[in-house]
């Protein structure tokens, strides 16, 4: 899965995408419902981490697929989405198939 920049990049963004989801969907009801501020701190400390991969990541998937900065762009806003990991993966597979 880690042979080349696109198919690492293909990774990271599920995952990063993954752990926005946990955060807003999970952490942030336990903090304001629940009163525990803590997982949000855990699960906000992971994510952050994860979002630097993933910007490290797109970048380099941007020099070796060639890819203009307008698309690279696209996929960062679709970074600060939740559930925008998914269409950050169907926009990489169809530009991938071409």
């Amino acid at each position: 899965m880690f042979t080349n920049a696109l198919n690492r990049f293909r990774l990271i963004s599920a995952t990063e995408g993954l752990s926005f989801l946990l955060l807003v969907f999970i952490a942030m009801p336990i903090k304001y419902v629940g009163q525990n501020p803590y997982p949000v701190k855990v699960f906000g400390m992971i994510h952050g981490i994860l979002f630097l991969i993933f910007m490290f990541s797109l970048f380099q998937a941007k020099i070796k697929e060639n890819w203009n900065i307008g698309f690279m762009f696209q996929l960062f806003v679709l970074s600060l989405i939740p559930f925008g990991a998914f269409f950050i993966e169907r926009r990489v597979k169809v530009r991938a198939n071409n």
